[in-house]
């Protein structure tokens, strides 16, 4: 067996469990019954209810990652396991909620068992599978077609096809209540305070930059034997040339290298001979991730960021390796 044909293959039949999902919803009733469990979540959660998700098997596997994909974009979400809905945590569920079920063959005992109490509250029940004639199908409110041509698996019979595709739709369903409810990136941060990604929505210029003494700092006058003693002592890669305190240029590692093309004249140069003049400088306020920008997002790369305020007075400097090693 090849490796790659093997690996091709999986992805190709995945790709294609999406494609026809895509086709059928611009081609048939498919697409009302999508509107329908979109505004049937949006009006429980603007009622203060919640989205329950449940699920058997890989099906509550998919369940979970749904689950914790609308709550972490703003749209409250609980998953259910039917064997503990059955033994007493249908407490969970109020009238105002919107029960979100999922099955492939849509005869999952379990959950079956669950409709008729779903029934007796009264709630909204959507559900997700692949067999439109399963007595889930029938017993719902509003049913999501996701049915695929068959499994990734080489003998049809292991989930692969039928959970990406159902991923798939969760993660459509969450992304689009995201937008409705206008669900922004200060939202997200809010919500995603640890980790690289909160991180990378929270952080600020000032929370990085080094500041005060720590930044190696010359005036325009100053000696080659001052500037590259001072570049060795502070280890920050650069050196702010100021006249009082307006920022007038900077000088790096990189124009060091550069300047000693002079040779022997090189300890004859001054600070402003070698500094780069209106230098790309950063603001404490700014957040991180666009001063990440302004270091890459261009033809040459650049390693540091004099920081400044509104009056162009220094505030501090910041390194590419101070943002990654944060990120």
């Amino acid at each position: 067996m090849a490796i790659l044909s093997e690996v091709l293959r999986v992805l190709r039949l995945e790709e294609k469990a999406i494609h026809d999902c895509v086709q059928r919803l611009e081609m048939s009733d498919g697409a009302r019954e999508v509107k329908q469990a979109i505004e049937a979540f949006q009006m429980a959660l603007d009622r203060g209810g919640k989205i329950i998700v449940t699920g058997v098997g890989k099906s509550g596997k998919v369940g979970q990652k749904i689950a914790a994909t609308l709550c972490s974009t703003g749209s409250l979400a609980v998953f259910l396991h039917p064997t503990e809905g059955l033994h007493g945590d249908l407490g969970m569920i109020r009238a105002d909620d919107v029960v979100l079920a999922l099955s492939y063959t849509g005869n999952t005992q379990e959950l079956v068992r669950l409709i008729p109490s779903l029934k007796r509250m009264r709630v909204t029940l959507v559900g997700l599978g692949g067999n439109s004639a399963s007595h889930l199908a029938e017993q719902c409110d509003i049913w999501l077609d996701a049915r695929v041509g068959g499994e990734a698996c080489p003998h049809n019979l292991a989930p692969t096809s039928s959970t990406t595709l159902a991923l798939a739709l969760g993660d459509a369903i969450a992304m689009t209540l995201m937008k409705i409810r206008g669900f922004d990136t200060n939202s997200f941060a809010e919500n995603h305070p640890g980790g690289s990604l909160g991180k990378r929505l929270s952080l600020r210029v000032s929370d990085l930059m080094h500041s005060g003494e720590k930044v190696p700092r010359v005036a325009p006058q100053a000696s080659m034997e001052e500037v590259t003693g001072i570049l060795t002592q502070k280890q920050l890669g650069a050196v702010l040339v100021i006249e009082g305190s307006q920022l007038v240029g900077v000088i790096t590692d990189g124009d060091i290298r550069r300047a000693l093309s002079y040779k022997e004249k090189f300890f004859h140069l001054i600070a402003s001979q070698i500094m780069t003049q209106e230098p790309i400088t950063a603001y404490p306020q700014m957040m991180a991730q666009e001063a990440l920008r302004l270091m890459e997002d261009r033809p040459s790369q650049i390693s540091v960021l004099p920081v400044v305020n509104e009056k162009k007075e220094w505030q501090g400097l910041l390194r590419l390796h101070d943002l990654v090693k944060a990120f």
